[in-house]
């Protein structure tokens, strides 16, 4: 078992191996006090899942309760967090028990929220089983819901007791959601980590199985190093938001279900690569690597807006100051930076 430490205001493990599901009862239970669950799993993971964690908590002494919604973006809403407000209060969860997100980075994002809101805070347990959430959205504390304005602009900080990844799960994700992950893991590499970009050049969506353990480590120790040093978002994490003001307005424009967040990350990536080789700010030639590396995975895609069209959904972006922004540009593999600017200069930019 490999197991990283993350010291923060609340400090947790994130431990990395196979079998972690089904013994989930016992691991979690040094971490909490709670003996009464919440788990929090959508419409593909609960089928598929629950069962397993359910009997693991209850050999371990605990008792709990299963809350389902349907899969997808789209649910990241305030209608369905309102749901499992409904949920705790029905099944008369109070502030000794806990939440286990089990699931992708949506039941992490609202079950992490719930948990952060419901009774003003309880314990909370993440369980990744999609490889997107596994390298990015389980660690760290960030959660959050989309509103019709934007995507995750109302939240909390909240960081969980321990973050269970059971590499096991992957053999049962579809290729779709494995390759939705790569574009998580392809920022990484750019932002901070020439040697794993260097890695997935030399692999391909298939071949990177063979190694995908050591990868999701490398990306959690990299997310690890960054939350440490900015817990609260205050700088440097925004290094881990490359691609994403255009990828989250490219989700917006498709309502939140044409396009996968992995996939419009990707695309974001590539956009704002593009714009910043034009205006000099990266090395010649970073463009098509990135490219390259995207083509491996799958993750070059075609959109229907133009980048002008997308420009007007920055208006509301979450890395917004005042009426300045900060955009995450990488100047060469692994060597990247926050480039503020007024916002008008940067739509403007876009719009060009």
């Amino acid at each position: 078992m490999k197991t990283i430490s993350v010291k923060a205001s609340e400090n947790y493990d994130i431990l990395i191996d196979s079998h972690l599901l089904e013994n989930c009862g016992e691991l979690v239970s040094r971490v909490t006090q709670a003996r009464h669950f919440a788990v929090i799993a959508d419409s593909n993971t609960a089928p598929l899942y629950a069962d397993t964690v359910v009997r693991s908590l209850h050999r371990a002494g605990a008792d709990c309760d299963v809350f389902t919604f349907d899969a997808g973006e789209s649910s990241k809403n305030i209608d369905t967090l309102a749901r499992i407000y409904a949920f705790l209060a029905e099944n008369h969860f109070t502030r000794s028990d806990a939440v286990i997100a089990l699931g992708g980075g949506v039941t992490g994002d609202m079950a992490g929220f719930a948990a952060a809101s419901y009774l003003r805070g309880m314990d909370m347990i993440q369980i990744p089983t999609s490889l997107l959430a596994m390298v990015d959205s389980s660690v760290g504390g960030k959660t959050a819901i989309d509103i019709p304005q934007g995507k995750n602009l109302v939240g909390a900080f909240k960081q969980p007791k321990m973050v269970l990844i059971d590499t096991d799960v992957l053999e049962t994700l579809p290729e779709y959601y494995f390759i939705d992950g790569m574009g998580e893991i392809v920022k990484y590499g750019m932002i901070r980590s020439r040697s794993l970009f260097e890695t997935l050049l030399s692999h391909d969506k298939d071949s990177i199985k063979d190694i995908i353990t050591d990868v999701i480590c490398e990306c959690v120790s990299i997310k690890r190093d960054v939350v440490e040093n900015d817990e609260f978002d205050h700088g440097e994490r925004a290094l881990l938001n490359f691609g994403h003001t255009l990828g989250h307005s490219i989700e917006k424009y498709y309502n939140y279900s044409g396009i996968s967040h992995g996939r419009a990350v990707a695309k974001g990536m590539q956009l704002i690569t593009d714009i910043a080789t034009r205006q000099g700010l990266c090395d010649e030639g970073l463009s098509d690597k990135l490219a390259a590396c995207l083509a491996r995975y799958d993750l070059i895609i075609d959109i229907e807006p133009s980048v002008a069209e997308l420009a007007d959904a920055t208006l509301n972006d979450k890395k917004r100051t005042g009426n300045t922004i900060g955009i995450v540009v990488v100047h060469d593999v692994g060597d990247s930076s926050t480039v503020k600017m007024p916002m008008d200069d940067f739509i403007a930019l876009l719009k060009g």
